[in-house]
C-alpha cells in the first residue's frame, strides 16, 4: 500500500457501498454510511465534507483501486466482495504416495525369480554380465550355461567361481573356501562354493557361485547364479546370501 495517500474516509475495498477510515497508513475498523457516521472526524480544509464525498466517489475511486490493488486480493463467492487482509497462502499438495518396492525379481532371459531383500534394487542397466539387482557394496549375477554340457551342479560351481571371483575383484592374491555344499534351489538340486577373497590391493569380499538345473520347462542348460559381497560394514550382510539362494525359483511359480 502506497504511504502517499493521507487520512480520510475512503470507499470500502471490502463493501464499497460503506466508507472506511484510512490513517495515513493502513485501514481502521471505523466505517460509515456515505452520508456520515461514527468514527474519526473528517480531514479538515478544503471542500465540504458532502463535495468530498462526491469527489473521493468519483474520481478517488480510481485511485484507491490502483493503490489498494497491491495489497489486497479481491475474492468473489456468490456475488459478495471479499477483500484479504494478507496475501494468500500458497498450499502445497500433498506428495502422491510411493509405489510400494517390489519383494522379487523376475530374470525371464534365465527363467528364475530371486528375492529382494530390503534395501536390494533390480539393476538400472543389464551389463554383458547380466547384473540382476546391486545393493551398497553387493552385486549379484546371472547365467546360463550351454544345454547338455553334461557337468554336475558341483563341477559348474567349483569351476565357476575362481572366474566369478576374478571378474568381480580382480587381482586375487588369496582366497579361504568358507562354504561348499549341496542345495535345494527352485525345487532342483543345486551346488554352491563360497569363498572369501583378499586382493593385492588389500580389497576383501566374499564370492559365491551357485548352479543348478532348473526343472522342466525352464531354459536348457545349468543356470549359473554369482554373489559378490565386500567384506567389513561397507558390504550388506552375509545372511542375505542366504535369503537369495533359498528365496530362488522358477518364474511364475
Amino acid at each position: 500500500m502506497s504511504r502517499t495517500l493521507p487520512p480520510g474516509w475512503y470507499p470500502d475495498p471490502n463493501a464499497p457501498h460503506l466508507e472506511r477510515w484510512w490513517d495515513g497508513t493502513a485501514w481502521t475498523d471505523h466505517r460509515r454510511a456515505p452520508e456520515g457516521g461514527p468514527g474519526p472526524p473528517r480531514p479538515a480544509g478544503g471542500a465540504s465534507g458532502r463535495a468530498k464525498a462526491v469527489a473521493l466517489t468519483t474520481s478517488g475511486v480510481v485511485l484507491v483501486a490502483a493503490i489498494v490493488s497491491g495489497a489486497f486480493a479481491l475474492v468473489r463467492h456468490d456475488g459478495d466482495d471479499v477483500v484479504a487482509d494478507t496475501a494468500p497462502t500458497a498450499v502445497t499438495p500433498p506428495p502422491s504416495p510411493a509405489a510400494p518396492a517390489p519383494s522379487r525379481l523376475d530374470d525371464e532371459l534365465d527363467g528364475i525369480s530371486l528375492p529382494l531383500p530390503d534395501g536390494w534394487a533390480p539393476a538400472k542397466y543389464v551389463t554383458r554380465d547380466n547384473v540382476v539387482m546391486t545393493t551398497d557394496g553387493g552385486r549379484v549375477f546371472t547365467h546360463t550355461l550351454p544345454a547338455n554340457s553334461g557337468a554336475s551342479p558341483a563341477s559348474l560351481a567349483k569351476k565357476d567361481i575362481p572366474q566369478a571371483a576374478d571378474s568381480s575383484y580382480g587381482g586375487i592374491r588369496s582366497h579361504r573356501v568358507v562354504g561348499s555344499e549341496r542345495v535345494a534351489v527352485a525345487g532342483c538340486t543345486g551346488y554352491l562354493v563360497r569363498w572369501r577373497v583378499k586382493t593385492a590391493k588389500g580389497t576383501e569380499g566374499y564370492v559365491q557361485s551357485l548352479a543348478f538345473t532348473p526343472a522342466p520347462g525352464g531354459p536348457p542348460g545349468a543356470v549359473v547364479v554369482r554373489f559378490a559381497f565386500d567384506a567389513g560394514p561397507d558390504g550388506p550382510p552375509l545372511a542375505d546370501m542366504d535369503r537369495i539362494t533359498e528365496g530362488i525359483r522358477s518364474v511364475g511359480r
